[in-house]
């Protein structure tokens, strides 16, 4: 079966990796820049406050609570709110010094990674996701992540052979997890690909557009596939996704591009017939419209010498 958010993973080219941690005992208190990447982190022992730069007041986070950061926004974590942080950067400084210990006793452990991201997909996914994301333990979700924390402290600790590709691959499941257990939450979400992808009356028409993106589909198709009329079908979907559905149909097909484009030899004109264009002019003509440059500057830019993005999420202008 297709898998459009799977797609877009891929697209993206989403990479996680566990960076490090820290365990501690009695006051103590760690101040982290912002992120220039998305970053997440796990208690796996204890508790802590974390305050996040922009926020009112600090959030509890207890064992097996997992939280993901995507905006640029400086954080603290500490035994007490009142505890004078220390600078993360000098702690972890050393070289190949991924783990520190702080205070006295071993009341507290975390574990801390990353998201890498292409820098030109990239954002199709990290700008539809909220500055940040609390996933506590007590959330039945959250049954999903134990073994896989668990499992992640065994890697880190004992070093065992395959280490780090076993850690990769469980830091990847964590970060679906967590994707998942945000999109699962009953919390508001804006209008996004992201927030139509798990919708269930939607997801039959974007399942349909991803598996055969090259097809010449009709508004009556789709809404035939979500069991819905034409006009409750555009209106849905133009709602939760923000864009309409031939809007969302054209920019996937542009995504799909610029990958080609950037990582194949493949000829402009076949790739235009591949993604259902008559010509190679109405392709090139689609694709200037969504990304302001032609399919030649695009594959120029995968040698660094322009910047092309293609936008998922930016709403239809009325």
């Amino acid at each position: 079966m297709t898998d459009p958010f799977s797609d877009l993973l891929k697209l993206t080219q989403a990479q996680s990796l566990i960076t490090g941690g820290f365990t501690a005992g009695g006051d103590w208190a760690i101040r982290f820049p912002a992120p220039t990447r998305i970053k997440f982190f796990a208690v796996v022992q204890g508790g802590c406050w974390i305050h996040i730069e922009g926020e009112a007041e600090p959030l509890r986070f207890e064992c097996g609570d997992i939280g993901l950061i995507s905006a640029p926004r400086a954080f603290v974590l500490a035994s007490d709110p009142n505890v004078p942080p220390l600078d993360a950067m000098a702690l972890f400084s050393g070289a190949g010094k991924s783990r520190v210990h702080l205070g006295e006793g071993q009341d507290f452990a975390h574990l801390g990674g990353h998201v890498l991201l292409d820098p030109v997909s990239g954002p199709l996914l990290s700008e539809v996701l909220p500055p940040w994301i609390h996933i506590p333990a007590s959330w039945p979700q959250a049954d999903r992540f134990r073994a896989l924390l668990d499992q992640l402290v065994v890697e880190q600790a004992q070093a065992l052979p395959g280490m780090q590709l076993a850690s990769a691959q469980l830091a990847q499941l964590l970060f679906i997890q967590i994707l998942r257990a945000h999109l699962m939450s009953g919390a508001a979400k804006p209008a996004s690909w992201l927030k139509a992808l798990v919708h269930p009356r939607l997801a039959p028409a974007i399942r349909l557009m991803h598996s055969d993106p090259a097809r010449n589909w009709h508004l009556e198709t789709l809404a035939q596939a979500c069991a819905m009329s034409r006009t409750t079908f555009a209106t849905q979907f133009k709602a939760i996704a923000g864009v309409a559905p031939m809007s969302y149909l054209t920019r996937w097909r542009m995504q799909l591009a610029q990958r080609a484009l950037q990582t194949s030899d493949i000829q402009i004109a076949q790739l235009a017939s591949d993604l259902g264009y008559q010509s190679e002019s109405a392709f090139s003509t689609a694709f200037k419209r969504e990304t302001g440059h032609s399919p030649r500057a695009c594959r120029l830019a995968a040698q660094g010498q322009v910047a092309v993005s293609v936008n998922l999420v930016t709403p239809d202008i009325e």
